[in-house]
């Protein structure tokens, strides 16, 4: 089975852009977002997708896979992260900067989580292993969810109108320009995450935590 976001969305169209984000909320190492900014560009292209359900399903998608990490965490508690998140990337130092980012920022810390690539797959289910308020996570994942539904899928949709654009007016020269254009712009972005992340996180160096107690990441 072909699990490439392009194969995905040209296969199983809405439901691909649904389950998506949905996987990779509930700690699954998914290209959720990869997902939503391909559709966009699908439905900028053929305009067989609407971009407004693109949207609206990547929102959903995201917030139910939010809410189900976080009862998986709550009642599965940390210790399954403790035995089985190096499997998955989220090893003993990622936890201990996970669990240092939701102390240090507090509710907002779930709203933020979205648009990071560490939290985005397993803040869900540490802020339910932490006790985190249900009424708190809720509203501000819902929020999160919904901003970042409609950042990414706006930014891909106008990506896929500015090729469409130009594949009309230019020669192949200025196409590929654009493209290249396009791809370092989106690289950049997803090289900023890093430093963004360890600012998020408050460690000067990830070693720093190496070793150190988690703090308790509830929030009453």
């Amino acid at each position: 089975m072909n699990l490439s976001p392009d194969q995905l969305i040209h296969t199983y169209g809405y439901a691909a852009v649904l389950l998506a984000p949905m996987l990779e909320s509930t700690g699954v190492p998914f290209p959720g977002e990869t997902t939503l900014i391909l559709a966009a560009v699908y439905s900028a292209n053929t305009g067989r997708l609407s971009l407004p359900l693109v949207i609206l399903l990547a929102a959903v998608g995201a917030i139910l896979g939010d809410n189900f990490g976080y009862m998986v965490g709550r009642f599965a508690g940390r210790g399954l992260l403790e035995r089985w998140g190096r499997y998955v990337g989220l090893d003993h130092r990622r936890l201990l900067l996970v669990d240092r980012f939701f102390a240090r920022r507090g509710p907002l810390a779930v709203f933020a989580a979205r648009f990071l690539s560490l939290l985005r797959t397993f803040g869900a289910i540490l802020a339910g292993a932490g006790e985190m308020r249900y009424r708190t996570y809720v509203i501000f994942n819902a929020l999160g969810g919904a901003a970042w539904a409609v950042a990414y899928g706006l930014l891909g949709f106008e990506l896929g109108r500015a090729y469409t654009h130009l594949s009309g007016v230019i020669g192949e020269a200025a196409i590929g320009l654009a493209v290249v254009v396009a791809l370092a712009v989106l690289i950049a972005v997803f090289l900023a995450r890093k430093p963004l992340e360890r600012w998020a996180l408050g460690a000067d160096s990830p070693d720093d935590l190496q070793g150190g107690a988690a703090p308790p990441t509830g929030t009453g």
